[in-house]
């Protein structure tokens, strides 16, 4: 007999790439696809049960098809097809995690446990170090939004972890998401067509193309491979970083800049129009940056990305179509007027030497 994988959140894009290509695993006999609502795109010969995990059914399904692997993708940032709530995003996040990780701590047959977590647990801040190290704690825990959401999750799976000593625990630390199907908040900022940021602010980005999330996480899922261990926690992100002024220049949107209480006006604003989500996280990141490293996933897990942060990316870019400006002309543009400023601090900087000499 086979490996009996069950995978949550299949009816978004990534958990339904997800369950088409685990099924190609020779190893796996059979894949249960469970989701609170059907699917509007193929799953392949996986069994379809609809079902919420916040509800305690979900435990008949771990025990009727004797499931050996989850793999929990249904931890996200944005409702389901732009519909439903913040809060009930949040439910689906923290509540449906613990009612799956109690029926997987009773299910004498679970062995693996694999879940969709974020960077987002770090958070963002003024005094954070330069690159985080999935052992660095957080100078701040993040107080809302998807990243506490995250937070909260991490910390049910590390107490089932303790109580399930025998099942393989993996805990993937995704950086932003990118790609022509991607899902997420940053997504959805990215795709405004002018873009707030913080006035005198530039930060440091990471991305992780979506094509690359599905890779490591069916070696996540799979058995781990000789000279590799995939049980622990791993930060996954593409090699390299850009700053938000490239990703704009990249895109061919400009920027609007404002200072730090009108941004927090202006992502208030646009929640209650329901474009994106710019909570008070995202509004951070947006300020302070984030990087994290990646030599755990290369040495540990045995994985490397695909795709760089900027290739990411850039095939995150051409699926949004040109800008408002021309990226080509936009870079010139960004790089005339910082031409300009930089020969003006210059001229005041020589004209009080002289004054200073005089």
């Amino acid at each position: 007999m086979g490996r009996v994988v069950l995978v949550t959140g299949v009816a978004r894009q990534l958990g339904g790439r997800f369950v088409r290509r685990v099924q190609r695993d020779p190893d796996v006999d059979r894949v249960i696809a469970v989701d609170a609502v059907a699917p509007g795109h193929p799953l392949g010969d996986a069994v379809f049960v609809r079902a919420d995990i916040r509800q305690p059914a979900v435990a008949r399904v771990l025990a009727e098809h004797a499931v050996d692997t989850v793999v929990h993708l249904d931890v996200t940032g944005t409702p389901l097809g732009g519909g439903g709530s913040r809060g009930s995003v949040k439910e689906t996040n923290v509540i449906g995690t613990m009612q799956l990780l109690g029926a997987c701590q009773k299910s004498p047959t679970v062995r693996r446990f694999v879940v969709k977590s974020s960077t987002n647990v770090y958070g963002s801040a003024s005094r954070d170090p330069a690159v985080f190290t999935e052992s660095t704690p957080p100078k701040a825990l993040p107080s809302g939004g998807f990243a506490k959401d995250a937070v909260e999750v991490e910390g049910y799976v590390r107490g089932f972890a303790r109580r399930r000593p025998d099942v393989a625990v993996c805990v993937l630390r995704l950086a932003n998401i990118v790609g022509p199907n991607a899902d997420t908040p940053l997504v959805e900022y990215f795709s405004l067509p002018v873009l707030p940021t913080v006035f005198g602010y530039d930060p440091r980005l990471q991305f992780v193309h979506e094509d690359d999330v599905v890779d490591v996480l069916e070696l996540a899922a799979a058995e781990p491979r000789r000279g590799t261990h995939n049980s622990g926690t791993f930060n996954i992100a593409g090699e390299g970083v850009l700053t938000l002024s490239q990703c704009a220049r990249r895109l061919g949107r400009p920027t609007a800049p404002f200072l730090l209480p009108a941004v927090r006006w202006v992502g208030s604003a646009l929640r209650t129009v329901g474009m994106t989500d710019f909570s008070p996280e995202q509004i951070r990141l947006l300020t302070h940056g984030r990087v994290v490293s990646t030599v755990q996933m290369r040495e540990v897990l045995g994985y490397t990305p695909k795709y760089t942060t900027a290739e990411a990316f850039a095939d995150f870019a051409r699926s949004r179509g040109e800008g408002l400006l021309p990226p080509e002309a936009l870079a010139r543009a960004v790089d005339r007027l910082a031409d300009l400023s930089r020969g003006a601090r210059e001229r005041t900087t020589r004209s009080r030497t002289t004054q200073s000499a005089g």
